[in-house]
């Protein structure tokens, strides 16, 4: 069992998942500051009745355009994990298809050695 594990930790691209982790760090925290700085938009008050239409559709305006910004931001970070997902998705892959190489192997070798034996026996 330790065998791979050592074999999974030498497959997968260390380098390019520390070379991106940085950014997968900054990338959250952005969104996750953004999304607890902003407060959640109050009913309508009675300053608001005081506003014009004009003013209020500026204002909903802006509120779209970060809530786009920030739905951006959520998508290029998603994208980023599922790529790094991927990554060793694919590295799980080549584990798997060795250790069935290995298992196949070692059956061969098992096998030879029950000759050798049976031989040496006789």
């Amino acid at each position: 069992m330790a065998i791979s594990w050592i074999s999974a930790l030498k497959v997968i691209p260390w380098g390019d998942v520390i070379e991106a982790a940085p950014g997968l760090v900054k990338g959250a925290r952005k969104v996750f500051s953004r999304t607890q700085a902003e407060p959640v938009a109050a009913p309508a008050s009675a300053s608001d009745a005081a506003q014009s239409p004009a003013q209020r559709i500026e204002q909903l305006e802006a509120a779209l355009a970060r809530l786009g910004e920030q739905q951006q931001a959520a998508a290029a970070l998603v994208e980023s994990l599922a790529e790094q997902h991927a990554k060793v998705v694919d590295a799980v892959e080549v584990l798997r298809l060795r250790s069935k190489l290995l298992m196949g192997a070692c059956a061969v070798l098992l096998l030879a050695v029950g000759v050798l034996a049976v031989q040496v026996l006789r």
